[in-house]
């Protein structure tokens, strides 16, 4: 009995470490319903900030990705060249970036984007180039 039960907690283990390598340093999950994203750094939740997603007749996708590419001072090339500080840009043309419109935040406001505080989209693309691209999850759900 002894040894099955050693057997059958080894087979557990092993199931479990691949798991622990697929977990990114930095994770930035969005929830569009409470319209915040949580910000997970070394498995430990380092930030909760609001943010606006998509308003009516737009839309953010649902998702999981990394990031892809940093543009520091981006601006839209299809929004009348609006401002976009910290892009982390991680489907497409889809972004978490800064806003000049931060009265909004808290609600649905974008075309689309993830909009933060310019303050919080700072930390966040510093976050990202310090673990890279590749070690950073953008997760976002309803």
């Amino acid at each position: 009995m002894n040894r099955i039960l050693t057997r059958a907690l080894g087979v557990a283990m092993l199931c479990l470490l691949p798991m622990a390598s697929v977990a990114a340093p930095l994770v930035a999950k969005v929830d569009i319903s409470a319209q915040t994203m949580t910000v997970i750094y070394n498995g430990k939740v380092a930030y909760s900030w609001p943010v606006s997603t998509a308003r009516s007749g737009k839309y953010t996708p649902r998702g999981t990705w990394t990031a892809k590419w940093l543009s520091k001072n981006h601006r839209s090339s299809l929004y009348n060249n609006a401002p976009m500080p910290y892009s982390i840009f991680f489907n497409g043309n889809y972004a978490i970036h800064g806003t000049n419109q931060i009265s909004r935040l808290g609600r649905p406001a974008s075309a689309g984007c993830v909009r933060l505080h310019p303050e919080h989209a700072a930390v966040l693309f510093k976050l990202t180039q310090s673990v890279g691209k590749q070690n950073m999850k953008v997760v976002i759900q309803n």
